[in-house]
């Protein structure tokens, strides 16, 4: 692939991207899936971050290896990957305006609840795990990004944050793999982007360790307000492309 100016924008905004996302604790799919789609179309949007997100939570889950909740990660995990999978797939057969347009909305009105009530959560229950696990697990697979679901079914349970990690990305890595296989058999990843994989892979850590120290610096409630303008305004230019078949960036 020719690296020109698109391509030099675009790794910026992957650095970006995964540094807001660690700072925010939303994660990076909320932010890259709708930021790689701006610049490309969204079906190499999908199978790029796809590929991403599978070194990210293997490296997250060996890191953390020790701290892994088990029986919450099978409740959620289980759930999770089987309807990955199932949005993944109809995500091929359904029109293409369809998850440009929901992924927009998801948005949207994730922005929007946050904003008006930042301390959102629900019944840590075995019911309420499951159904997070489905939820999360159709949004992946369907339009790229689903763990705005999962991180607050995660955080109604109350975990120390290593356990939060390392069980968040073990549910993670199952559908992370299987949307992957899916999107490459779907033909979604052309030939030309293979060059770019190891290149976001670095972005992606060296963008996880700067959110790391800002962290320390900056309100986080100060700086999530931000965030969520930021994903609010990613989801109109979702809607927008949806509607008018038009891509912000040429």
């Amino acid at each position: 692939m020719e690296f020109s100016f698109q391509i030099l924008l675009f790794c910026l905004v992957v650095l970006i991207a995964e540094t807001v996302g660690t700072i925010s604790g939303f994660g990076s799919s909320i932010f890259l899936v709708p930021a790689t789609a701006i610049f490309f179309n969204y079906h190499a949007a999908l199978a790029l971050t796809g590929i991403i997100f599978v070194f990210s939570s293997a490296a997250k889950l060996w890191k953390f290896r020790k701290h892994i909740e088990w029986p919450l990660m099978w409740k959620m995990g289980l759930p999770s990957v089987i309807f990955t999978l199932l949005g993944a797939f109809l995500n091929a057969r359904l029109n293409l305006q369809i998850a440009e347009l929901t992924m927009g909305g998801f948005l949207v009105v994730f922005a929007i609840a946050f904003f008006i009530k930042g301390d959102l959560r629900f019944a840590a229950s075995n019911r309420s795990l499951v159904a997070a696990g489905v939820v999360s697990g159709f949004l992946n697979g369907f339009i790229g990004t689903g763990g705005a679901v999962r991180g607050a079914a995660l955080s109604a349970v109350g975990l120390s944050k290593s356990v939060f990690v390392a069980t968040s990305a073990g549910i993670d890595l199952g559908g992370d793999v299987g949307r992957s296989v899916v999107y490459i058999a779907n033909g979604y990843l052309d030939a030309k982007f293979y060059s770019l994989i190891p290149i976001l892979m670095v972005l992606t850590y060296a963008g996880t360790s700067l959110g790391k120290k800002i962290l320390d610096n900056i309100p986080e409630k100060v700086f999530k307000k931000i965030v969520l303008s930021l994903i609010g305004i990613t989801g109109l230019l979702m809607v927008y492309d949806a509607v008018f078949g038009k891509q912000i960036v040429a």
